[in-house]
């Protein structure tokens, strides 16, 4: 077992992580102007708000130049707000005390490593900084991280690197953790290890705050989730909310068309009353997402009679994560 990490009850009543109104901007260039020159600035994050809770997991969700990073930095300490206040674990992390830094731990996606070092080695290091760490060798185990302990960092695979920066991220029992792409590159019985430990973490009372691609590791593990696009939420709630049917019943369906039905036009979602139903084709399968309440379903089964054919498959599925990110952040890559 990873010894648990002691959260103190008075600070888990309270916000880990609390982000109001953040804004940043970047200088992109100077433009001369009558009188003299003006800072040209670009707004990467425009007024995001977030809170993320002790014994929670909150995924922070977007498409690349969304906004996720620099908010993630920012609430690190990292980059200092244009706008806005930052509190993590009480504190403005742009100054930062030592003793906020050594609660908080960070997990960056390029690892930020030590290329020459052996793994268990530098884990044994990082561990030996904290007053309070984790029992490394028991988090060695259960990452699988002894297997190619003989390798130094710079010649692991990308998710061996992964998974040795996860161990360092959590050397110092941190109260927060920062998580960026934790399993990206992992074969699938790391990534099970990765998410059990994350959960773990969450029952231990641990904050930890998680940004992913993977968005099927998000729908298993997140509590609450925060879609960003262009600096800023664009739609916040769990998991749950996110993906539930509301009133106009959104939901997927998936219809592999019979051949003869491939030409049998007019295709009944091209008609009246699907007008709020988008639509996609790819060879003989298309897919439908939308408000497909019962009428809209009865007008797809009597073309089905005209036709006199049966769909090859027929699939009726609740919307998942992956499609409410899409239809917020558009389908077209960036």
């Amino acid at each position: 077992m990873v010894s648990s990490s002691a959260v103190p009850p008075s600070a888990a009543s309270s916000p880990a992580l609390s982000i109001d109104q953040l804004v940043k901007e970047f200088p992109v260039g100077r433009r001369r102007r009558r009188g003299g020159t003006r800072t040209e600035t670009v707004r990467a994050v425009d007024g995001l708000s977030l809170t993320a809770r002790h014994g929670e997991v909150t995924a922070l969700l977007g498409p690349n130049g969304a906004g996720k990073t620099t908010t993630l930095e920012c609430a690190q300490g990292l980059q200092r707000p244009t706008g806005g206040t930052v509190r993590l674990l009480g504190e403005d992390p742009w100054r930062a005390s030592p003793d906020l830094r050594s609660r908080v731990g960070v997990m960056l996606q390029d690892g930020g490593l030590p290329q020459a070092v052996r793994p268990v080695e530098l884990l044994r290091h990082v561990a030996s900084l904290y007053r309070n760490p984790r029992d490394m060798d028991a988090l060695v185990e259960r990452l699988g991280i002894n297997a190619f302990d003989r390798t130094v960092v710079r010649r692991l695979s990308g998710g061996q690197r992964q998974r040795v920066a996860l161990a360092a991220a959590l050397a110092g029992n941190p109260e927060v953790v920062f998580l960026d792409e934790p399993s990206s590159g992992m074969d699938p019985q790391s990534r099970n290890i990765v998410v059990d430990l994350v959960q773990q973490l969450r029952r231990e009372g641990v904050c930890i705050i998680l940004t992913t691609h993977l968005l099927d590791d998000a729908q298993r593990l997140a509590d609450q989730v925060y879609i960003v696009d262009h600096g800023r939420v664009m739609a916040q709630g769990s998991v749950a909310d996110l993906v539930a049917p509301g009133a106009d019943g959104p939901a997927v369906l998936t219809l592999t068309l019979a051949p003869e039905q491939l030409d049998a036009r007019p295709f009944p979602w091209e008609g009246p009353g699907f007008q709020a139903v988008r639509a996609s084709r790819s060879g003989r399968t298309v897919t439908l997402t939308g408000p497909l309440t019962p009428p809209l379903l009865e007008v797809l089964t009597r073309w089905f009679t005209t036709t006199g054919a049966m769909p090859a498959a027929m699939s009726l599925q609740p919307r998942t994560l992956e499609d409410v990110f899409l239809d917020i952040s558009g389908r077209e890559i960036r």
